[in-house]
């Protein structure tokens, strides 16, 4: 074994910063023999010295200047879990700058500004790795980066937000409305006192970002992405996938369309048959289509502490690694420089249901709405109301724009009272 010993440096000590100090400290020897030299913990900033923590940690070992601990020439590896853009982009910067590796678990950072530290590391001639930024545990971001290096990838379909999930899948199994199934995640500890990140998508776009520019080797950032949250999904809209045999989630969904990049987040709904289905509670699960290899799925709990302070350690391994064989791993791959398609531009399909005046003539001129608009119809489901009537339409895939225009023709037609819900339909037959 070298005799070196890597020096590293944690920021923030939050669920997931607690935990990667506990497994630094408790699996210390693992780590010296996986790595071939010890890993020593030598500092953790964190904004109060006096807070609650998860574990106990060594006060010599705490401070309140993070600039000052990435700024220690003596460090070998930082790990940033603090989150946020600032002061992390800065102290990243620092660290690289200042001949440090980076770990950084930081999604909403990378899917903003990700081009700045992947250019900063390449100047520096150091690792940024970020496996933990995405799904938790789920080992996805190096599979893209590396394992599927020699594939084309044409399309990445995710679960990739777990309060997201659990509140969906509470309203799927027991009926419950979005805010009594939001409270109850509260209680359960899924969901933040404020959950705007999560249930309004934003969580899943930056992931989605961060998923689109590996797959798709192009720099796509959170604002490229067309994101939809599930704040407006109804019980109604829910009980209607049912009876569909199909089930509503919030999907990632970034794919090839000819030589340009889609990238959307919103609440669709895909087949029970489909394997994004079955996945429940709190859980993530990515779906990858690539030419070579097929299909592939990855599964597993996508947030808490331990499992991302898992995916934090394997990175870590990884970095120390190659700082002992003063080597780097594979940096940004933008070369294929994308253009992102508008969401207009997007092919899906809608799930319309509509309240209707029950007589003749109203299902053919729907249906002329539709053809007015070249949306052709696949299914319809209608049920009478006494004097009104509803109507469930499902299209065959069309442009967005197309769909979101027949749906603004729709409600301008006398015959239709109200158009209840619409919805996009994913993971069946175009």
């Amino acid at each position: 074994m070298d005799d070196k010993r890597l020096k590293v440096a944690v920021l923030g000590c939050g669920s997931v910063g607690s935990q990667v100090v506990r497994l630094l400290t408790e699996q210390a020897d693992d780590l010296a023999a996986r790595v071939g030299a010890p890993v020593e913990l030598v500092g953790v900033a964190v904004r109060r010295l006096d807070a609650q923590r998860e574990v106990d940690v060594p006060a010599e070992l705490l401070t309140t200047d993070a600039a000052g601990l990435v700024a220690r020439d003596d460090v070998d590896l930082v790990v940033e879990v603090i989150g946020g853009i600032e002061p992390a982009r800065s102290l990243i910067l620092a660290a690289l700058s200042g001949g440090a590796s980076v770990v950084t678990a930081n999604k909403a950072l990378l899917a903003e500004d990700g081009p700045t530290l992947f250019e900063a590391a390449a100047k520096a001639e150091r690792d940024l790795y970020y496996e933990a930024a995405v799904a938790g545990a789920i080992p996805i971001l190096r599979p893209l980066r590396e394992s599927l290096a020699g594939d084309r990838v044409t399309r990445v379909l995710g679960i990739v937000n777990g309060t997201t999930n659990f509140i969906l899948d509470k309203m799927d199994t027991s009926g419950a409305g979005f805010s009594e199934a939001l409270e109850e995640a509260q209680d359960l500890g899924f969901a933040e006192a404020d959950p705007t990140a999560d249930v309004e998508g934003f969580d899943a776009a930056a992931k989605a970002a961060i998923l689109a520019s590996l797959a798709f080797h192009s720099r796509v950032t959170a604002s490229d992405v067309y994101r939809e949250g599930i704040s407006e999904v109804t019980a109604a809209d829910v009980q209607s996938a049912r009876e569909m045999d199909s089930v509503v989630k919030l999907l990632a969904i970034c794919e090839l369309r000819g030589d340009q990049v889609a990238a959307r987040v919103h609440p669709a709904m895909i087949p029970r048959s489909h394997p994004l289905a079955s996945v429940r509670g709190a859980y993530n699960a990515v779906f990858v289509e690539s030419e070579a290899a097929g299909q592939l799925m990855f599964y597993g709990p996508g947030a808490g502490g331990s499992p991302t302070a898992s995916a934090v350690l394997g990175d870590l391994v990884t970095v120390a690694r190659n700082r002992l064989s003063d080597t780097r791993g594979a940096g940004e791959s933008a070369y294929a420089d994308r253009a992102v398609l508008p969401m207009g531009e997007t092919r899906t399909r809608y799930h319309v249901a509509l309240d209707v005046d029950d007589r003749s003539g109203v299902l053919a001129a729907v249906a002329n709405a539709f053809a007015d608009n070249d949306v052709s119809i696949q299914t319809v489901r209608q049920e009478g109301r006494g004097e009104d009537a509803q109507l469930v339409v499902v299209s065959h895939a069309a442009t967005d724009a197309a769909l979101s225009a027949t749906v603004e023709h729709l409600r301008t037609m006398d015959i239709v009272r109200d158009v209840t819900s619409v919805m996009r339909v994913e993971g069946g037959d175009e």
